[in-house]
């Protein structure tokens, strides 16, 4: 008989300390809960249920590997800004020290260049006081910066500093960099924990409904998207174009012009279209001025890369 493939979180070992949430939450996560990667209507397509991938649901777990009482713990930025940023610094800094009572917490500036000795950052302690109001303002309180550093030297710096659990926050390049930290420490058998926390507007991360700074970027199209039918609709066969980030996924067009009337248009890079033809997109761009005179467009930047594509053979 065929087994669910259940992907679960590493471990450093066997947890023996209690969860210092045991009094105050109704219910932790002990790996029995899972979820699934695959959308439902895909599932037909599978041949047996070995197919189909479930992901261990995170969560607290009643029994931890460290004694928090003697836990340091790390955070980083790195990569882009994005809203949210701060917001993520001060839930991890309150729910460390308050919540789980450890030792102290670092913020490490400037995004791996803060965990390398030789440019000089040093970091910051993180404390419910000077962190409590930084959600109201933008950008991180930690600095970024871009580009990996040696695995070997970052964690030199871990272990100088005593942090026993990092956290990364960042997109797609900062997670590579916080595999090869693992790996690396894994080589040298050090028992320090690595937690990534996905930093992406485009809301492009699977089995979460919504990703952090989300919907501040479909909040902020609501004025662009109004200004541009403003614009369109002073000319005769006004278009107004806007291009919304989303490399290769279209959320934040899609919400924006499900959010926003004004917008008659939505191409995003999941949906291939044509350009040409009976049904091609100019095609319909030219029913619409011909009848209202003004049209307005949302585009992922990603959008009708296939396009390209066919053009270039």
């Amino acid at each position: 008989m065929s087994t669910p493939k259940i992907i679960r979180a590493e471990s450093l070992g066997e947890p023996t300390y209690d969860s210092p949430l045991k009094e105050d939450i109704l219910r932790f996560y002990n790996g029995e809960a899972v979820a699934c990667i695959d959308r439902t209507k895909d599932l037909g397509a599978l041949e047996n249920i070995a197919d189909i991938e479930y992901f261990e649901l995170a969560g607290p777990r009643e029994k931890i590997f460290f004694n928090p009482e003697e836990v340091t713990v790390g955070i980083v930025t790195c990569g882009g800004l994005c809203p949210g940023l701060n917001d993520v610094i001060r839930a991890l800094t309150f729910c460390s020290l308050e919540s789980y009572g450890v030792k102290r917490v670092l913020g490490f500036k400037y995004g791996y260049e803060g965990l390398v000795a030789k440019y000089y950052h040093y970091p910051i302690e993180l404390t419910t006081d000077n962190t409590d109001e930084i959600h109201e303002k933008g950008g991180t309180i930690l600095k970024s910066s871009r580009g990996r550093q040696d695995d070997d030297e970052i964690i030199n710096t871990l272990m100088h500093y005593g942090v026993d659990i990092l956290f990364t926050i960042g997109g797609d390049g900062t997670q590579r960099g916080a595999r090869d930290i693992v790996a690396a420490l894994k080589k040298r058998n050090l028992p320090i924990a690595v937690v990534g926390i996905p930093k992406t507007i485009d809301n492009d991360v699977s089995l979460i409904q919504r990703s952090f700074g989300f919907e501040t970027a479909v909040e902020a199209t609501w004025d662009i998207i109004t200004n541009a039918h403003s614009e369109a609709k002073a000319y005769r066969n006004g278009v107004g174009l806007i291009r919304l980030m989303g490399r290769e996924s279209g959320w934040i067009a899609a919400s924006a012009a499900l959010a926003n009337s004004n917008v008659n248009f939505c191409l995003v890079p999941e949906v291939p279209f044509d350009l040409h033809g009976p049904n091609g997109f100019l095609t319909h761009l030219r029913e619409r001025l011909e009848e209202k005179e003004h049209a307005v467009i949302v585009v992922a930047e990603g959008a009708g890369q296939h396009l390209f594509d066919t053009e270039l053979g």
